[in-house]
């Protein structure tokens, strides 16, 4: 068996939202298809990806180098050790190869997308819905039916205010989930004292409400924004920080009690290294964000997490960032903390299957095979629209 094919498109997420770094108007996102020459009901078995969202489409990358280095390998080298499905391992050292260390967001990006699509095209030749293939392999063949869910939402937006932000949180609750985030710091303090206080009355526990920043704050911000923020007992403050401002975290969590969550701006194991190094981050509360398909995909994230288990760290603690399927599956498979869930949000590329149900806070898992984009009908269009 071998990998017949890999295409690529750039798809815009034509969005008018806005965090408080930067709005979504001009974000693409990388399409891919992996093309097997595994045949069932009479067609090739075909692995899907995208490289998730808040970073544009990188498709040269995978055109000019990663791609080619794959199909230009002998196919038996890219199996695994039965000769019957490929190995996403060999893949991802295929693709790193003659690749300089460090620079990681140019290349771990593409890769990642496109390791996760192998992901997609493996789990179907078995048969099996990724997390039960994740799980099987990564966390002792524990399957989960149902994952924690919350929301990724309170976005700043056109003529969005309190009592819409109070009506979309409303929604929400209604839809079963449990577990609110807002953005804050894309307004003055005052304003965004005035958001958080709206939502907390709708969602009825501060405790069941986030915070997320989106790294907009310099010291005298975060320290303005942890210290005003500290007496409310949120579930998180994320990404107060630059990412990559360890000192400027650590002197954070010196003061800050309540849980601070950070990492979707990291794409490397080495990133996450130096973050539980030098961040002061706490493993008894603390929550660390990667982005899986952002990151070099699931093999390399399967290390981090070894990385993160010898620091201390449980996989509760993992919230990967990305609201979609493949971060359900992910979470699943690997038994972490939660997912996360952009609702009505990023078109086609944000949500779930078009049947799944959340219930309690609790999202139930389909049992399509692969990463299960064949249950999300406008996606799986644009993503069959490459073939």
């Amino acid at each position: 068996m071998r990998i017949t094919e890999i295409r690529e498109i750039s798809v815009p997420l034509r969005s008018t939202l806005r965090n408080s770094v930067f709005d979504f108007s001009e974000m693409t996102t990388s399409v891919v298809a992996v093309i097997t020459d595994v045949i069932r009901d009479g067609k090739p078995i075909i692995g899907y990806s995208f490289n998730s969202t808040g970073r544009y489409a990188c498709g040269e990358q995978m055109r000019s180098r990663l791609i080619p280095r794959i199909l230009e390998a002998d196919p038996e080298l890219l199996l695994d050790e039965t000769g019957n499905n490929l190995d996403p391992e060999k893949i991802l050292a295929r693709m790193m190869m003659r690749e300089k260390p460090g620079g990681h967001t140019e290349r771990s990006v593409p890769i990642g997308t496109i390791e996760v699509a192998v992901w997609d095209a493996v789990a179907k030749i078995e048969d099996k819905p990724l997390h039960i293939v994740l799980a099987e392999r990564f966390n002792d063949g524990v399957v989960q039916t149902k994952i924690p869910c919350y929301v990724g939402g309170g976005w700043y937006a056109p003529g969005k205010g309190i009592s819409e932000l109070q009506a979309e949180i409303q929604s929400r609750l209604d839809e079963g989930y449990t577990i609110m985030k807002v953005k804050v710091g894309g307004a003055p303090l005052s304003e965004d004292l005035a958001r958080l206080d709206a939502a907390i009355d709708i969602i009825g526990s501060a405790s069941n409400l986030a915070v997320d920043a989106n790294a907009a704050w310099n010291r005298d911000g975060a320290l303005l924004y942890a210290k005003a923020l500290a007496p409310y007992g949120l579930r998180w403050m994320e990404e107060p920080t630059d990412p990559l401002d360890y000192a400027l975290l650590e002197e954070l969590t010196g003061f800050y009690e309540a849980p601070i969550a950070t990492g979707e701006n990291l794409f490397s194991t080495q990133d996450i290294n130096n973050l539980l190094q030098f961040g002061g981050l706490r493993s008894d509360r603390d929550i660390v964000q990667i982005d899986v398909p952002q990151s070099y995909g699931i093999t390399q994230f399967s290390r981090t997490l070894k990385l993160m288990q010898e620091r201390g760290w449980g996989r509760h603690s993992v919230f990967p960032h990305g609201g979609n399927q493949m971060t359900l599956a992910i979470v699943a498979g690997f038994g972490l903390g939660g997912c996360e869930a952009y609702p009505g949000v990023f078109g086609v590329f944000a949500g779930f299957a078009d049947d799944a149900q959340v219930d309690g806070g609790m999202i139930t898992l389909s049992d399509r095979p692969g990463i299960g984009f064949e249950g999300q009908k406008e996606l799986c269009a644009v993503m069959q629209s490459m073939i």
